[in-house]
């Protein structure tokens, strides 16, 4: 059958059809086949001048936060109540496409994920075109094998001998997973007879942590008011000795400790939990430890680097994210598991009409049922085109490179005069900081010179943004007032003089903003 497409291309094109946009003829298209875009319109530069910077001369008596969604309500045609031609349909995609962030670019350095590895693209538009599920061998069979092989891969990286796993639509979901484990593993009865009749349980996050564990306590009828969060160190570090001792507090109250949620990379410093130490208070009270790796499970590629994920083999489950540090495409997330048959044992519903025991085949294929949702994404073959087209080392260098760069970062701010670390150490390539116009150095930092710098990192951003130079993120955390977070991926590999030059974006937006103070 003829589709119209040459797949045997799709792993062709070069590296800088992400970098750049420029696809030429390595998307790998048939020459007769007649798509609805062309191949150009694909990647466009992030952020460059479009119709919304018209639009800001016309509606000047709107503010900016009015004027993005005046501005993009007023050209997009959004209604679908009537169908529209082949033509109208292309220009209304290139509307959309225009106004969508360019993330490939190296100047989007507002999320905790940046450019996607064009072979990890190939594996994705692939898996798309097959429209297939992952729940039985019989409609997925090599996705079914490629999955197996890729979580066997995993777990050796993260050195675990004889574990399971499943792709998992977001760390979130995997946050869910995990606490259904621990609790099953506690409690098998839960399955069948539900929460009554169970000792309270608890679970322990620190307070820099993902916000899902809450969410999950939510989710899974814990309540929030049984997550207990465990102080961090200067550094953004989980207090083990802290840790400690709220688990015998609750002991003593008659209260089962379930569940340690370790941090491997946190959202914001990209801090990673002492994992041995938590181990072994996890160890020693019974209590199982879940890594989320989200963020920094990244590191286990390196050599050079893995070591400060030292202690991760001893956890009874892991959440990684590719998608994030790595570049796969968006959603590549997976749920590592210590124990092997135990994601079968707590999720497994058998339902008659989808895993029948007397199939033609080795059933232990069927990896559906040890999942919660029924029809999955083939998420593990874009990260399998990912690590086939790179291998260990390909991906090991990538790190390596990531890290560098982070370190040229750190050491470039720490004597550039305005820029203040919020943290010195570099565990995850995150780097956050202040830059302090130069109107406000050399003043005494009180509350309401905090204050203006709070409200002065937030405007840099808007000025940064609305100048089409650089998307980064600000935060506050605990005591801290706002400050950038900058955070750097595998993709697109960026040169010190990118860094340099997005440093030097802020330092003009910078004394933009500090100008307007004196007026």
């Amino acid at each position: 059958m003829d589709h119209g497409v040459d797949y045997d291309r799709y792993l062709d094109f070069d590296y800088d059809f992400v970098l750049t946009g420029d696809c030429g003829s390595g998307l790998g298209l048939d020459p007769d086949f007649d798509p609805i875009l062309d191949r150009d319109s694909l990647l466009k530069e992030i952020f460059r001048r479009t119709r919304i910077t018209d639009i800001a001369q016309t509606h000047q008596h709107l503010r900016r936060r009015d004027l993005v969604n005046v501005a993009v309500n007023e050209i997009l045609d959004l209604d679908v109540t009537k169908g529209v031609n082949g033509k109208e349909l292309e220009e209304c995609i290139r509307q959309v496409l225009e106004y969508c962030v360019k993330t490939n670019k190296g100047t989007f350095r507002n999320q905790l994920y940046g450019a996607v590895d064009p072979n990890g693209l190939a594996g994705a538009w692939l898996a798309e075109a097959c429209n297939t599920s992952q729940y039985t061998y019989e409609v997925a069979p090599a996705f079914t094998l490629i999955e197996l092989q890729i979580i066997e891969h995993v777990l050796k990286k993260f050195g675990i001998s004889d574990g399971d796993g499943i792709f998992s639509p977001g760390g979130s979901a995997s946050i869910l997973y995990a606490i259904t484990a621990a609790r099953f593993k506690a409690f098998p009865q839960v399955k069948t007879k539900g929460m009554r009749n169970l000792p309270e349980m608890i679970i322990f996050t620190s307070e820099d942590s993902h916000y899902s564990v809450r969410k999950a306590a939510h989710w899974l009828g814990f309540g929030t008011d049984s997550v207990r969060l465990v102080r961090v160190n200067e550094h953004g570090q989980m207090l083990t000795d802290e840790l400690e001792v709220a688990i015998k507090d609750e002991l003593t109250h008659g209260r089962h400790p379930l569940f340690v949620n370790a941090t491997a990379g946190t959202t914001v410093l990209g801090a990673i939990d002492d994992l041995e130490r938590v181990a072994d208070v996890c160890q020693k009270y019974h209590v199982w430890m879940h890594v989320d790796a989200c963020w920094g499970g990244s590191l286990i590629l390196s050599s050079q680097h893995k070591h400060k994920l030292q202690g991760i083999q001893k956890a009874n489950s892991i959440s990684w994210n590719p998608h994030k540090m790595a570049g796969a495409p968006l959603q590549c997330s997976l749920f590592l598991v210590r124990e092997k048959e135990l994601l079968h044992k707590c999720n497994s519903a058998s339902a008659q009409y989808l895993f029948q025991a007397d199939k033609f085949y080795d059933t232990s294929y069927d990896t559906g049922d040890k999942s919660v949702q029924c029809g999955r994404k083939i998420d593990a073959f874009k990260l399998w085109t990912m690590w086939k087209a790179r291998g260990d080392s390909g991906l090991s260098n990538l790190l390596d490179q990531t890290m560098k760069n982070a370190q040229f970062c750190m050491e470039t701010l720490a004597t550039k005069a305005g820029f203040r670390l919020v943290s010195p150490k570099l565990q995850c390539p995150n780097i956050c900081f202040w830059y302090i116009p130069a109107c406000m150095r050399g003043q005494q930092e009180t509350d309401k010179w905090w204050e203006t710098l709070h409200k002065v990192t937030a405007d840099i951003k808007e000025l940064l943004m609305v100048d089409a130079r650089l998307m980064i993120a600000y935060s506050p955390l605990r005591q801290h007032r706002n400050f950038f977070r900058l955070a750097l991926t595998f993709h697109p590999v960026l040169r010190q003089k990118d860094i340099l030059e997005m440093l030097q974006n802020i330092e003009e937006c910078g004394e933009i903003i500090g100008s307007r103070l004196t007026q």
